[in-house]
């Protein structure tokens, strides 16, 4: 798919070598015709997925911190973006002024920022007119001769550039002049710049922040006339003479249709790539000199091994040669708010990133070895000696000064990675034997990037300490991140590790062509279980999957290493050889050779294509390579593979690897049989074209497909790239809440923002909220104010956000019939008129796809994993916290349901008529309808019926902000957790241990009291079932002064009593198999018929129990009506809420304070 760059420039060669005639420039309607072409399929989604959420998230801050708000916007084009933004944020917006010279543009921004009789304006709180000059933004200073702003001193709180700066050279100079127009400090202001396809270079201007969305599409129909408008508009002229215009027309339709990738998901269209990239500005972006006069400035280009960094262009890049030159870049990065990457080996792809400084540690490349008894006298290594090796160190260099010592270090596979690699796992060929890298380490020097102090934790020899190097209070959790998430706490100076006697290798060869699938799944099913599984830790093996000469092989290589004077002259038997025969050749080797005994650097594709190619790569761990499920995936990787260079490496894992529990390091997968190496390979001249983009995005699609069949994702590689967020997720597994927690403690500015993603430190669970409700009770408005009510808890770092679960089929109805999906998400007048049809679609959909709400549910959840409150509208599942909870069992699910009175939702409906929403206007399945109607109880209830905020501030205040408080937290890290309890398999929540710890049953029920959503005053009793419902409905009817009513097991009350028949908890069944029947029973008249009773418990979980209960209670004359339940952790999977809703009991509202995930 080429991108749109590609495109321009096709066009414009097409033109230069076939056109005599002059160009003329576009005229403001051409102009207008191809960015409504562009902007309202596909590519509108960039501004939904990308511009708007990103805006959004950067602004919040600054926005909450003032009452007011002046903005100037850049080429806005016909709608200004601050007009998507949430409404409480648009509220702010005083004053707008904006240059855009396209005289359609202005005139449509104008018409839309203005209210009439029918609409609002998006920026309903200016307090003049906007203020739109139809000119160019240019550098002079034009003010005072009418074409520019009136006043000279006029400050902006933001400052937008909208559409990549077209036409503006050289496109720092501008940034400089929008800077000058900043607000003074200390508040200061922000620059913000949308730039599409391909990086800004900005000659030395520094980033505050950047963000990237590789996977935009645009989307063209492909028709002569719309491809005659789009060509035209891309290309950004026209040719004068009408015959050469219109023979040019044809051959650019050619080159649309012949650089276009065609789909069956967007018939009779070509899409494009388009890329996208944020980079925002301050004050501070001029202030680079501050730093080159500290520390040594790189003077030129800076060359590194990854092809993919050479393409970005940093901001500088620094080259410190003394601990102090780090610590002075990393007070300047806190001074002035902004990120740094660091440089070791140059693999990574993010070392270097466009307009952010980097600092290269290659001036640290020093190899220290210390045996026993020269250390500074305090190292606890029983292991021998200790080798100390600095951050610019390469593998290779290790290796060769160590083997002179006749030592080793268990680290990568190649000699050119360096301490990213070591520190993040570091998968060589001794790991079976000996562990991965990083579990080698056993000390570290590190500069703080929140404090710049220089830190030693572990072991670090006295003499390696810098000056003035202290041991953190944290030593323990630093030292533990080392090992495996090294690159996101600090930047490394130096790293200890422990050595191991140097061994030699023997290696051997086998290939095999393969006829196809069944024979490959054949020979990967042999291969994994009866090769590999079989060898002993001093041996592993390596497989390779690729192509070659027309067909499929399979390459595997065998390391066996020895620390005795064996010569391996007459190699033995391998399991290998019954299996593939003969090996094609054996070497000895010892570990500097072991580099160059690679399979793909000495074999494969002529010894990696002769060493004149650019990769690619990501890396999952895999189990069972032979299975059906993952060997199909593996094989139909290679044969899509677009350049016959790419192939599969599957390093083997196990032994030692595993031996070490997933929590004792940073590096938490452990349980893994192979890391499959996804490998894109490409000729190097195609460094940056479309080939080399199309690796890229096929190594993204086979790491998506087999991460559903992974333990796990290789920390390594990842980096800012969106499309690594996914694979970032499983990174860590089980160390991710740990890591977040030290990642918020150790760079609470983000530093070291472009290291391998790591999640943010939770607050409690992630929240989600269902806003559902009546037509046109303001369902979207409520939403809006709810979200400006948790940003503004911006001291705790909340991300609150409101998305529609209906914008995703809005987009498919777009496609399928070709509606302007931006008027569809953002015209309430247009909506309606699609309404109907919009309706009709949505249902054949559904019946096509039955489960396609939870699809659409669960893709906005995932896709909002940097969001601590999601406010989701748009729900048309009925009782969605009962059908959801389970497929998020890790978050907080609520339902507030907002409704109004008939009068109030008509005059909200204005002249739409219909069942339109004042909010979204969407077509709610419980739309219309009245609380008395529902078959099952909301969480939460909202009467919107008053005009104004203050009504939805105090609900928020009062119903929702208590879910993110602290105490609820702490009631949380009372639940101890332990594995295999009550059998195998099974993660056990001690929620009754909470009783046992100082102040945990007294935090409990004050929480079980203020959480309780219906009034004290109007209960009558308290009721609980044995055991754990006795420990805290009695705590708690002593503090409400309520009578208790204690449910038990059959024979222990006197009669009289009324019983049924008891099942056994979730717990319980999984512990014992005995089938026998127990009752449980109450007596008969402790509480009177038509009581209003609450039962507490201290477990949700199948829901068994509780349905027994309220049977129970309905036989004493209790009504659902008159009924409320209170536990205090539900466990979602189990889907216990659903249970009870089947039985006809959903209209009894349940609450519980915490929500887990397992048993």
């Amino acid at each position: 798919m080429a991108t749109l760059n590609a495109l321009k420039h096709a066009l414009r060669e097409k033109a230069k070598a076939t056109a005599s005639s002059p160009k003329q420039p576009l005229s403001d309607t051409q102009y207008s015709a191809g960015f409504d072409i562009l902007v309202q399929g596909s590519e509108w989604m960039t501004y939904q997925d990308f511009i708007i959420p990103q805006l959004s998230q950067l602004l919040a801050p600054l926005f909450n911190s003032r009452t007011h708000i002046s903005a100037l916007e850049i080429g806005p084009g016909p709608k200004s973006l601050l007009g998507y933004l949430p409404g409480h944020l648009r509220r702010k917006v005083s004053k707008y002024t904006a240059f855009e010279p396209n005289g359609l543009f202005a005139t449509r921004l104008e018409e839309w920022l203005c209210s009439t009789s029918e609409r609002e304006s998006p920026l309903l709180c200016l307090e003049n007119p906007p203020d739109i000059h139809r000119i160019p933004f240019v550098l002079q200073d034009n003010i005072g001769n009418g074409t520019g702003p009136s006043d000279h001193d006029e400050k902006y709180d933001i400052i937008l550039f909208c559409h990549s700066m077209y036409g503006m050279k050289p496109k720092h100079r501008f940034i400089e002049r929008a800077l000058e127009m900043l607000v003074e400090r200390p508040q200061g202001g922000i620059v913000v710049v949308f730039h599409r396809d391909g990086a800004l270079h900005l000659d030395g201007l520094v980033c505050h922040r950047t963000a990237s969305f590789p996977t935009g599409v645009a989307s063209v129909a492909n028709n002569d006339e719309v491809l005659d408008c789009f060509a035209s508009f891309v290309a950004g002229f026209t040719m004068q003479d009408l015959d050469v215009d219109k023979a040019m027309r044809v051959d650019w339709r050619q080159v649309c249709r012949a650089l276009g990738r065609r789909e069956e998901a967007h018939p009779g269209h070509l899409l494009f790539s388009s890329p996208n990239v944020m980079a925002t500005f301050t004050q501070y972006a001029t202030t680079f000199p501050e730093l080159t006069a500290q520390v040594p400035l790189i003077k030129g280009d800076k060359t590194v091994k990854n092809r993919e960094a050479r393409l970005h262009r940093p901001a500088s890049v620094m080259r410190p040669t003394e601990v102090r030159h780090v610590q002075q870049c990393v007070r300047w990065a806190l001074k002035h708010g902004v990120g740094l990457t660091v440089v070791g080996g140059g693999h990574s792809g993010h070392c270097l990133w466009p307009n952010v400084v980097s600092i290269d540690m290659g001036a640290f490349n020093q190899v220290h070895i210390l045996t026993p008894g020269k250390d500074g006298g305090d190292s606890d290594s029983d292991s021998g000696a200790l080798v100390v090796a600095e951050a610019g160190c390469k593998t290779g260099d290790i290796i060769r000064k160590t083997m002179a010592a006749g030592v080793t270090v268990p680290l990568g596979a190649r000699p050119s990675v360096d301490a990213g690699l070591w520190l993040q796992g570091g998968i060589g060929h001794l790991a079976r034997l000996h562990g991965l890298g990083c579990d080698a380490i056993v000390g570290a020097v590190i500069v703080s990037v929140d404090s710049s102090k220089a830190l030693y934790v572990g072991c670090v020899p006295s003499q390696h300490r810098p000056a003035g190097a202290v041991r953190p209070e944290n030593e323990s959790d630093l030292l533990w991140a080392m090992k495996g998430a090294g690159t996101n706490f600090g930047i490394v100076v130096s790293v200890t590790f422990k050595s191991y006697a140097a061994p030699t290798y023997l290696t051997r060869n086998w290939i095999v062509s393969l006829s196809g699938n069944l024979e490959a799944r054949l020979k990967l099913s042999e291969f994994d279980n009866l090769v590999a599984s079989k060898l002993h830790w001093n041996c592993s093996a390596d497989a390779y999957l690729y192509w070659e000469a027309g067909q499929l092989h399979l390459g595997v290589t065998m390391f066996e290493s020895s620390t005795t004077s064996l010569t391996f002259a007459t190699p033995t038997p391998t399991p290998v050889g019954a299996i593939l025969g003969l090996e094609d050749d054996f070497n000895t080797v010892d570990g500097v050779g072991l580099f160059e005994a690679e399979m793909y650097v000495s074999v494969m594709h002529g010894g990696h294509g002769g060493g004149k190619t650019s990769s690619f790569k990501r890396c999952l761990f895999l189990k069972g390579i032979g299975e059906a499920n993952v060997a199909d995936r593996l094989v139909a990787a290679v044969e899509t593979r677009p350049s016959p260079l790419c192939y599969l490496h599957l390093l083997q894992g196990g032994g030692a690897v595993g031996d070490v529990a997933a929590d004792a390091t940073a590096f938490g997968c452990r349980d893994w049989d192979f890391a499959c190496v996804i490998t894109g390979v490409w000729p190097r001249h195609q460094d940056g074209t479309e080939a080399a983009q199309s690796v890229v995005r096929w190594v993204y699609s086979v790491a998506g497909n087999l991460l559903s069949s992974s333990s796990g994702a290789y920390s390594a590689d990842l980096g800012p790239d969106p499309r690594d967020a996914a694979l970032a997720a499983k990174a860590f597994e089980p160390n991710r809440p740990r890591l977040a927690r030290l990642k918020h403690s150790m760079d609470p500015r983000n530093v070291l923002a472009y290291a391998c993603p790591l999640p943010k430190a939770p607050i409690e669970q992630k929240l989600v909220i269902l806003v559902t409700g009546e037509s046109c009770a303001g369902k979207d408005y409520c939403a809006d104010i709810w979200v400006s009510i948790f940003n503004r808890y911006t001291h705790k770092g909340l991300i609150a956000r409101v998305v529609s679960i209906s914008d995703a089929i809005k987009q498919e109805y777009a496609e399928a019939t070709g509606a302007d999906l931006s008027r569809l998400l953002w015209e309430r007048a247009y909506k309606e008129q699609h309404r109907p049809a919009l309706t009709t679609f949505f249902q054949r959909q559904v019946r096509q796809r039955p489960r396609l709400l939870e699809e659409q549910f669960l893709n906005l959840v995932h896709s909002a994993v940097d969001v601590d409150v999601l406010l989701i509208t748009g729900m048309r599942e009925e009782a969605p916290v009962a059908a959801l909870s389970h497929l998020v069992p890790d978050s907080r699910l609520l339902e507030v349901h907002v409704q109004a009175s008939e009068q109030t939702r008509r005059i909200r409906r204005g002249c739409y008529g219909g069942n339109g929403d004042g909010g979204d206007g969407d077509d709610n399945k419980n739309s219309g309808s009245n609380l008395t109607t529902l078959d099952y109880r909301p969480s939460l209830i909202f009467d919107n019926d008053t005009t104004g905020n203050e009504a939805a501030e105090r609900f928020a205040e009062y119903y929702l902000l208590p879910f993110i408080h602290g105490d609820l937290q702490r009631l949380a890290n009372m639940v101890r957790q332990v594995a295999d309890f009550p059998c195998s398999g099974i993660e056990f929540r001690h929620v009754l241990g909470i009783s046992q710890q100082p102040g945990g049953l007294a935090l409990c029920t004050s929480l079980l009291q203020t959480h309780f959503t219906g009034d004290w005053a109007k209960v009558d009793a308290v009721a609980c079932c044995e055991v754990g419902g006795f420990v805290y409905a009695s705590a708690l009817a002593s503090r409400v002064n309520l009578p208790l009513v204690l449910i038990r097991e059959a024979g222990k009350l006197p009669p009289p009593i009324v019983s049924v028949i008891k099942p056994p908890s979730h717990i319980s069944s999984l512990a014992s198999s005995n089938s026998k029947e127990k009752r449980m029973e109450m007596e008969r008249d402790v509480v009177p018929r038509g009581a209003s009773v609450v039962v507490v418990d201290d477990v949700l979980s199948t829901g068994e129990t509780l349905g027994a209960v309220l049977q129970l209670l309905a036989e004493a004359g209790i009504g659902v009506e008159d009924l409320n339940i209170m536990v205090v952790a539900e466990f979602p999977a189990h889907r216990g809420r659903e249970l009870l809703r089947q039985r006809g009991l959903g209209r009894i509202n349940i609450q519980s304070l915490l929500v887990f995930g397992g048993a």
